[in-house]
């Protein structure tokens, strides 16, 4: 397979305080799927504090330890995928902000998921996992948990709801299904019915609604094993419970404005934190 370096492979986020193995083996599986580099990153913020005279010392101890977290994520990766071309790169900047500015030269944005339990991972200063998910201009990973890989049939799950967001995520789940040659189960979540005012939807009404969503999709890749459902219930809890078996979840990003959280959308924020697999966020075409 002809590979490509550079720019416009896979861009991973490297934390200077703890290695991320599993989205380390995701990025470089991945790479090797879609024969791609990987272009990995770390970037120092400016010290906040420039009055005192250890500002200086204290950066550059900071740069050391940069880059001996990239040179250590680049060997894991080498251990894993020796094919694999892997640059790596330190960069000056608020890490959000990087990792969002050099999206826009990638295929994927890779990363782990520190602190994602955290108040801080949400609203703080130093936070990446949900401002560069709800800002890049290019599909992002976040390896909260590994893949299922011991399933006898494995599958993605994707979200499905009908809107462009959720368009943009069936195209990347069912194409992203043909690079793995696996199986792709859409799900479509609706409340729970008030009680008195209807039953939750029958077999014939979990087969229809979906198909038509996914009709185009269906006929660009007839080869792919594809489950449609309708579940009723959270969005959150349902596709996390889907998830519990699943090689990875896709969801688009549907938010708009604000902070990263109600930019991100509730569902792919809440699934960011509770999914059991890795999780994919899929910006519209609008970005």
């Amino acid at each position: 397979m002809a590979t490509t370096a550079g720019r416009e492979g896979i861009l991973v986020g490297v934390d200077p305080e703890e290695q991320s193995l599993p989205a380390l083996a995701w990025a470089a599986d991945e790479a090797v799927r879609r024969g791609l580099g990987l272009r990995m990153v770390l970037s120092v913020p400016p010290s906040r504090d420039t009055w005192h005279g250890d500002a200086e010392p204290h950066r550059t101890a900071r740069c050391a330890r940069g880059r001996n977290a990239l040179a250590t994520a680049a060997e894991a990766v080498r251990a894993l995928q020796p094919g694999v071309p892997v640059t790596t790169e330190l960069l000056d900047g608020v890490p959000a902000s990087v990792l969002c500015r050099e999206a826009a030269h990638a295929r994927l944005v890779v990363l782990g998921s520190r602190w994602l339990g955290r108040w801080e991972e949400a609203f703080g200063t130093g936070s990446v996992v949900m401002p560069v998910s709800a800002r890049a201009r290019c599909p992002v990973v976040v390896v909260r948990e590994p893949e299922h890989t011991s399933e006898d049939e494995p599958f993605l799950v994707v979200g499905v709801d009908g809107s462009e967001e959720s368009s943009a995520a069936v195209a990347f789940a069912f194409a992203e299904a043909r690079l793995r040659g696996v199986a792709v189960r859409a799900v479509r979540v609706r409340p729970r019915p008030l009680a008195g005012l209807g039953d939750a939807p029958g077999e014939e009404e979990q087969e229809r609604v979906p198909a038509g969503f996914l009709e185009p999709w269906l006929r660009k890749y007839p080869e792919l094993d594809v489950t449609r459902g309708v579940l009723r219930g959270h969005p959150v809890e349902r596709l996390s419970r889907a998830s519990a078996r699943a090689l990875a979840v896709v969801v688009g990003r549907r938010g708009r404005g604000g902070r990263a959280g109600t930019r991100l959308g509730s569902v792919a924020h809440g699934l960011l934190r509770r999914a059991e697999c890795p999780v994919i966020v899929v910006p519209g075409s609008g970005r």
